[in-house]
Formats: structure tokens, sequence, C-alpha cells
């Protein structure tokens, strides 16, 4: 018994002494936290997205206060917290453009052919090691949701095989244009009124058979449109948002009706409804 208690009372006693010692070591080797950091970490989303190429709003944050970083790197960052981020810092608030994701795809699955029928895990990375994914245009939406997945926002869902951005949610912030295996899906700036709903380059003949909404690079939109805004490049149109006016010329004449408004006009109506409101 005598034992016993005297080994209890050892191990009590190294306990005690490791205890000790172990806070005395944190507290010569503890790291100081930066001020300025915490600072700045307090006005980032901490959603830790990734979009702005960093791990983590901390490691945005410090690499801000380093000077490597500008202040409106976060693009989920209100403009109103960009200013106060350049304010810890002691800088000239630097412009936020307001962005937000755009998935350039309408084939839905009453729209593309399909190649095969697709059984193993509902993700996109997985499927496109299969020849592409399932639709025949290798430049469509694989629909299996990897950048459901990776938004933080809950603003994308799979509706027809096709991702749709819910505008009044997404923050631009990136994560689901990375996680994309196809790439295309694209940041453009948030008030945009036009964007075109394709990225195949294949010809015209190959796109009408493989998909019945798919850009043709008919050069339609182009010649049509008086601000030069839009071309067609490896037979797929793309617009030039620092040049598009959005007069629409190019959505009406366009025959395979690709270039799209989605639901920002609904935004539009929204927002022009709370003004009159007022």
């Amino acid at each position: 018994m005598n034992n016993i208690i005297a080994a209890f009372v050892s191990f009590a006693a190294i306990g005690l002494v490791l205890g000790l010692m172990l806070a005395f070591v944190s507290k010569i080797f503890a790291v100081k936290s930066n001020p300025r950091v915490d600072e700045i970490v307090e006005l980032l989303p901490g959603a830790n997205c990734g979009g702005c190429g960093y791990a983590s709003c901390k490691a945005l944050a410090e690499a801000i206060e380093r000077g490597e970083a500008k202040t409106n790197s976060c693009r989920a960052t209100s403009e109103e917290n960009v200013k106060k981020i350049s304010k810890v810092m002691g800088v000239e608030a630097e412009a936020a453009v307001r962005m937000r994701a755009q998935v350039m795809c309408s084939g839905t699955h009453d729209k593309v052919r399909m190649k095969y029928i697709y059984e193993g895990p509902k993700d996109c990375l997985a499927a496109v090691k299969l020849g592409g994914g399932t639709k025949v245009c290798l430049n469509g939406c694989i629909g299996y949701g990897t950048c459901v997945a990776k938004c933080n926002f809950n603003a994308i869902k799979i509706e027809d095989g096709v991702a749709k951005i819910d505008y009044d949610k997404c923050t631009g912030c990136g994560a689901c244009v990375s996680a994309c295996p196809k790439n295309i899906i694209k940041l453009i700036p948030y008030h945009s009124a036009y964007w075109v709903g394709c990225m195949s380059v294949d010809n015209g003949k190959m796109t009408v058979k493989n998909c019945d909404v798919g850009c043709i690079g008919c050069r339609i939109c182009e010649k049509n449109c008086e601000a030069g805004a839009i071309k067609i490049e490896n037979f797929v149109a793309s617009i030039d948002y620092d040049k598009c006016t959005g007069c629409g010329e190019c959505a009406m004449k366009c025959p395979r009706h690709i270039i799209r408004t989605g639901n920002l006009a609904r935004h539009e109506k929204k927002v022009l409804e709370m003004v009159m409101d007022k």
C-alpha cells in the first residue's frame, strides 16, 4: 500500500514539475500577437475560402501587414471594411470593384449531347478523369458540384446539370473559380449586364452537333457591337467588360441566344423598386 501511495506522489510531483516547466517555456517562446494583424483579421469575412490566393484570412492579414498584399485583396470584403483596413495600414484606400462568379456554360441536360452514364463519386474532379466528363462538349459544366462544396457562402447550386450562381449571395471570392476543373467559372464585374454562356472552342459545325445553344463563332455579335466590346477567339465570343456599355445589341442579334443576362435583371429590378419605394 505504501508503495502505491509513494508511486502516486512521485507521479503527481513529476506532473507538477513538468507542468511548471511547460508554462515557463511557453512564456519564454510565446509568439507575440501583432495588433495590426488582429485588427485586419477582424475586418475580413473569416471564411478562409482561399479566393485571395492565401490559405486563410489570417494569412492574408499577415501579408497585408507586411505590405505583400493589397488592402483590397479580399474580394469578399465590403468597400467599407477595405477603407478600414487601409486606415489600419495608414495608406490610401484602394478602390474595391465588386465582382461576381459566372458559370460560362448553358449546356443543361436537355440542350447538350451526353457520352455515357456516370455512376462514380458525385465530384467533378473524379468525373473529368473519365474522358473529360459525361458531356460531349469538353468545355461544358460537369455538374457534380465541386464548386458547390467549395463555396462558403452557399451561393452556388446545380440545376439540370449546370452550376448556377446566386448573385445576391456571391461575394466574388473566387473559390469556385479555382475549384472548377474545366475552368469555366469566371469572375466578372458584379453589375455586368451580359455574359456569354458558352466556352466551347469547337468550330461552329461541331458545336451545333454537340449542343443546341453553344456559341458557333458567327461574329454577328462582334460586328454589331459599336463599342468594340465583344470579339471571337477560338470560335467563341467573349466580352471586354471595360468597354461594354450594356446596350444589349449583341444579345438581341445572337442567333443562338447564348449572350445572356442570367438573373441579374431580377436583381436590378429589385434595386430599382427599393429606390422607388424611398
